[in-house]
């Protein structure tokens, strides 16, 4: 907006109806006391003052709009009809005009320096604005870093209290930040601890699950720096995400060395124990045997039924210990697999052969799918023991429902084969841990007896195969337990 401030309406008119032709919006005042006032209210882009006015004259209301921050800046444009010498231009310039024109007013170089002088002001006022904005927004990313650094340093404190080996990585890996327990382990913040020659190599094992956007967890042995011992620590790496990128990583290192000889020990106590039980049982089994063949000479004796119950529980004894035997060997690295090339589809078949003369008669086994007349390289009987593990659980938690499905199903690189009963399914939170050592759903452990350890060793047997084991279940409709064996 323009303001003209003149005391002869005329020319104010004149004036206004000149720039408002050109698009101007146009403000006026009649008196300096009159354009003081409207200019500390308003904001104007530019003022065209009359030099001669009654009261105070256009030098004196000039020199009033520098004294206030607010109208200081505003330009100035002085009009004159007469003393155009030096000395009395030289006091218009000094009081705050900008410019300088004299009446008779020529419409054209008026309009033209209206213009100039708006546009500049105009430009002015926006770069000011665009300055006020950039400084708030500096202020405001000032305020956000000073309160990152109070989160960071709150996290950090956080990390310090805690009783693991704690740290930070950015998104690259690079480690940001360890308290003061992993100096116990190394000697310098930008370097992981050393681990046992025989364990995994942790920046590999980082940068693996790194490219895959996962959470790293492992069991590994780090030095201890003032002993020199080797302790078992588990770690964890885990992945921070910001949107879809991953921000940074929070690890720790947990000391989990006097757990690890406890189920060792344990370990042991089940390894001795299972090997002592045999031996006796072994010798029990055989005598029962014999006591059964003379019992069943005579048809009629009643003590022969009661012998085959025994020997039934006594067979029952017998696969618990060779499973804790299996167990133990597992935990030592001694379980063996002897392969060969063998046909999966013979030992498929003896499996569901075993399971059917072992169980009720109401027990149906169907079969899906076929595997073509190849050999793949296998140990028979202990993958022959998966499947009665699957097929036997299939049936134990399926009270209601018998029916079980064998299914196999082959292509270029490997061949599945998968059980499926219809019972009452596992939680699927639950899911990822039944293949653990020791590890029973608690909503079965109530109602069906068990260790929790045929899913651990099938998983074992599976995994030295080079192949996969799994499952996916819906609770009261069923499971579907299955693993894969490469071809090759």
């Amino acid at each position: 907006m323009i303001l003209i401030v003149d005391d002869n309406r005329n020319n104010i008119y004149s004036l206004q109806k000149l720039l408002e032709s050109k698009d101007f919006q146009v403000d006026t005042a009649e008196s300096g006391e009159e354009a003081l006032r409207k200019a500390l209210k308003n904001d104007y882009a530019l003022i065209i003052l009359d030099v001669q006015m009654p009261g105070m004259d256009g030098f004196e209301v000039a020199e009033s709009f520098g004294g206030y921050s607010k109208t200081k800046d505003i330009p100035i444009i002085f009009l004159s009809a007469v003393n155009t010498e030096k000395e009395f231009i030289t006091r218009g310039y000094a009081s705050g005009a900008i410019d300088y024109v004299t009446k008779p007013i020529d419409p054209d170089i008026l309009l033209l320096k209206v213009k100039t002088f708006y546009n500049l002001q105009e430009n002015s006022l926006a770069m000011k604005k665009t300055q006020q904005s950039l400084e708030l927004e500096v202020q405001g990313r000032r305020e956000a870093q000073v309160m990152m650094k109070s989160e960071i340093d709150h996290f950090h404190l956080m990390l310090e209290a805690l009783p693991q080996i704690a740290f930070t990585l950015d998104s690259r890996g690079r480690v940001t930040f360890v308290n003061s327990k992993w100096y116990d382990y190394s000697a310098s913040e930008k370097v992981f601890p050393e681990t046992h020659p025989d364990d995994y190599c942790i920046p590999l094992e980082f940068e693996r699950c790194r490219k895959k956007r996962k959470a790293l967890d492992l069991e590994l042995r780090i030095k201890n720096r003032n002993t020199g011992h080797f302790r078992f620590h588990l770690l964890r790496m885990t992945p921070v995400f910001e949107g879809k990128s991953i921000k940074n990583w929070v690890g720790t290192f947990t000391d989990i060395d006097d757990q690890k000889k406890i189920e060792k020990e344990k370990d042991e106590f089940l390894s001795i124990a299972s090997h002592e039980l045999k031996t006796p049982l072994t010798s029990i089994k055989a005598y029962m045997q014999l006591l059964e063949r003379k019992l069943k000479i005579n048809e009629e004796n009643a003590e022969a039924s009661y012998v085959t119950k025994a020997l039934s529980q006594v067979e029952k004894l017998n696969s618990l210990i060779t499973d804790l035997l299996d167990v133990s060997k597992i935990d030592n690295g001694k379980l063996k697999i002897n392969k060969k090339r063998s046909n999966l589809d013979n030992v498929i078949n003896s499996a569901i052969d075993t399971i059917l003369q072992t169980h009720d008669n109401n027990v149906k086994i169907s079969r899906h799918g076929t595997i073509p007349n190849i050999l793949i390289p296998l140990d028979e009987i202990r993958i022959e023991q998966v499947l009665i593990n699957f097929l036997t659980n299939a049936i134990k938690y399926s009270p209601k429902n018998n029916q079980v499905i064998v299914s196999t199903f082959v292509d270029d690189n490997e061949v599945k084969v998968s059980v499926t009963d219809f019972g009452i399914g596992i939680p699927e939170f639950k899911q990822d841990a039944v293949f653990k050592k020791f590890y029973r759903v608690e909503e079965s452990s109530l109602h069906f007896q068990g260790m929790g350890i045929g899913l651990y060793i099938c998983a074992e047997i599976i995994q030295q195969h080079d192949g996969t084991i799994g499952l996916s279940s819906v609770v009261g409709e069923g499971s579907t337990f299955y693993f894969t064996l490469p071809l090759n």
